[in-house]
């Protein structure tokens, strides 16, 4: 296939993703808006919001890239074959951090976006095999949770073990182009004078740093740290590497303060400073109970998860963020309806049934398991049934085996249900409506969980209380029996961890 036949079909496919992303917009607004209509008098008008670069250039549009695909391929196929390509100036937003600070993100026109993912991809596959085992980022051979898995695996065997995490302040806007320009030509990577010339126009407008949001500075990000990496490996260090996000460890202490030596001589060279704030430098991970001498913890966080020698659990930030998500679909279908006078919610339940609690659990279990039953992994877990498609929010977290903590999530999740069916039943009866002595506002708590599965919706146990440990437990048998990339989340690579 030539190049003007490739670019058209990755500029067809990049349109195509990004014209299904506006309609699921769409059809989740429309089903929220008819929700609420159902919850609520006098609901909000729906209001379709479209991204503001649609109206700045037709080439933002995918609707338009789509129906002119032929034509932007060819045009553009020519000037990469005579070397005047060059991208168009993309739309700059500045994306607050979690931790403070903003994040410069690059939106490229749909055209030149498909070029650098096709060139991207070129990079990748003759490249691949030059980047260390331990480099986990913006590949198609690795991803994050076999970097949790082999830093677990790893640090188990030992009771003690030293750890050195680093972090780099603006590490994509900062890399010294000489630096990276050199690495072209060293270290046995194969680019092409045509690939190259697309690389250098994509960051002709810039003095230094490569744009955060494009697919070619992906592989850009891993060329530059290849000599660190290396560094790390010849000195016997395990390291794990995701993006700019670094870990080592070591039962040695001498070693693991080379690794400071290794990381400072990097960010000397390639122009990128080490974030003190959020690096954590050196410490001694431990078992609990067992007596250290220097600074210790008993785990430390990498990317979503939280690794500690004995157990791997959901990091106390994305358990907040769990939390607060079922909290609110608990809010917004039980609460937020009735909590003002006059009465607005339209929903009253009565003869023993609550359609907004129905909701309510719907959406719960739809969060955490995407949309899977109880039935159904049961009988994944009896061996009945094969297969199950994980895509809730814990297919994020394939590879935790914290029990406690998810029994904890569990009486918290039970906690938080009961608290705001109480909650509505005091709001009813502020309205009028006494509803204390049926279900589900007579359930006591330690009732809930037998109680809600007794009751039969359509001859379903749709009331059923969702669990942690179940869906944990249907994850572990996925992955003894299909592995880590038949049970993660497909969207595991751009979660915000």
């Amino acid at each position: 296939m030539n190049l003007e036949k490739q670019l058209e079909k990755c500029i067809r496919d990049e349109a195509k993703k990004l014209i299904k992303r506006h309609h699921d917009y769409h059809n989740h607004l429309h089903t929220e808006h008819e929700q609420t209509k159902k919850r609520i008098e006098d609901a909000p008008k729906k209001i379709i919001q479209t991204p503001e670069q649609w109206k700045s250039d037709n080439k933002f549009n995918p609707f338009y890239v789509h129906s002119h695909s032929k034509s932007i391929a060819k045009s553009i196929a020519k000037k990469i074959a005579n070397g005047t390509y060059a991208p168009h100036e993309p739309l700059k937003k500045l994306i607050p951090k979690t931790g403070g600070g903003v994040r410069e993100i690059t939106i490229y026109q749909i055209p030149d976006a498909a070029v650098s993912r096709l060139f991207y991809v070129r990079l990748l596959a003759k490249n691949r095999h030059r980047f260390s085992s331990f480099s986990y980022a913006y590949r198609n051979d690795r991803n994050v949770h076999f970097a949790i898995q082999d830093i677990a695996v790893d640090i188990s065997q030992d009771a003690r073990m030293f750890i050195a995490e680093f972090d780099f302040s603006d590490f994509f806007g900062s890399i010294n182009h000489e630096y990276l320009f050199n690495q072209f030509n060293a270290n046995g990577f194969f680019i092409s004078s045509e690939e190259e010339k697309v690389i250098r126009a994509f960051l002709s407008s810039r003095e230094r740093g490569i744009p955060q949001g494009t697919s070619i500075s992906l592989f850009l990000a891993n060329l530059v740290c290849w000599k660190l990496d290396k560094s790390f490996e010849k000195f016997g260090l395990k390291f794990a590497r995701y993006a700019d996000d670094t870990v080592v460890w070591s039962p040695d202490y001498a070693a693991i303060c080379k690794s400071f030596t290794i990381i400072d001589a990097f960010s000397r060279e390639a122009g990128v400073s080490i974030n003190a704030k959020k690096s954590d430098g050196i410490s001694l991970l431990a078992r609990e109970g067992l007596p250290t001498e220097i600074t210790s913890k008993r785990e430390f966080n990498f990317l979503g998860y939280s690794v500690a020698v004995s157990k791997v659990s959901i990091k106390e930030k994305s358990e907040k963020r769990i939390k607060k998500q079922i909290s609110y679909l608990l809010y917004k279908n039980l609460i937020q309806p009735i909590r003002k006078k006059p009465l607005k919610g339209l929903i009253i339940p009565a003869n023993n049934k609550d359609i907004a609690l129905l909701s309510a659990m719907t959406q719960v279990r739809r969060y955490l398991y995407g949309g899977l039953s109880h039935r159904e992994m049961g009988e994944y877990l009896s061996g009945r049934q094969k297969h199950l498609y994980f895509k809730g929010i814990m297919s994020f977290y394939p590879l935790i085996n914290d029990e406690e903590q998810l029994k904890r999530l569990d009486g918290w999740l039970l906690s938080v249900i009961h608290r705001c069916v109480k909650k509505r039943s005091a709001l009813l009866l502020s309205h009028g409506f006494d509803r204390r002595h049926s279900f589900p506002f007579s359930v006591p708590r330690e009732k809930i969980i037998r109680e809600y599965h007794r009751r039969r919706i359509n001859d379903k146990p749709l009331l059923e209380i969702p669990s942690f440990m179940l869906i944990y437990k249907s994850l572990q048998h996925g992955l003894k029996e299909s592995g880590i990339e038949r049970v993660m989340n497909p969207h595991a690579v751009n979660y915000d961890y």
